[in-house]
């Protein structure tokens, strides 16, 4: 086998591996989706109940303590939603880091080691120690530089650069 069809194979191993985890992650966004919007809802209703209860008891009340309680309730209820949110957000990463972590188990996983390996020596540069990490993946060390492409690190930062998209979560 010539060094030209080995490389082709393993393009098509590549190029298959990479559809894969398209769909995966497609499939994890849209439970995680569905899974935030219940979140959410669900906070929005809380917050709403809060709400209500706050104004009722403020108009009782119908004093200086009023604004005070008001504002306790909508705190309480921005407090909710912030929460479900997080909540959604560490759903989803540990969605993520779950499926990245079966990697190990799956056919091509040794080329796709090797190709972060390179990527993680080439970054840390000439002399760097290579450790696989135990999870799959690998850190790159050498002194005064850190590589660190374990799954799961690639994981958190897939993670992390969705950035303000990772609102559409919850968005209706």
């Amino acid at each position: 086998m010539t060094a030209a069809t080995m490389t082709d194979a393993l393009e098509s191993v590549r190029q298959q591996l990479r559809r894969d985890a398209e769909d995966e992650a497609a499939r994890l966004r849209a439970a995680a989706r569905t899974q935030a919007a219940a979140i959410v809802a669900q906070a929005q209703q809380d917050a709403a109940a809060t709400l209500a209860s706050a104004a009722a008891q403020a108009a009782a009340a119908a004093d200086p303590l009023t604004t005070a309680e008001l504002r306790r309730g909508r705190n309480a209820a921005r407090s909710a939603v912030l929460t479900a949110q997080r909540a959604a957000c560490d759903e989803l990463r540990s969605r993520v880091r779950a499926a990245v972590g079966s990697l190990p188990a799956q056919p091509g996983y040794e080329q796709l080691l090797h190709r972060i390996t390179v990527l993680a020596e080439r970054a840390a540069g000439p002399d760097a120690e290579l450790t696989v990490a135990t999870a799959g993946g690998v850190v790159a060390r050498r002194p005064g530089v850190v590589v660190d492409c374990s799954l799961e690190r690639l994981a958190d930062l897939a993670v992390t650069g969705l950035g303000p998209a990772i609102t559409e979560l919850w968005a209706p």
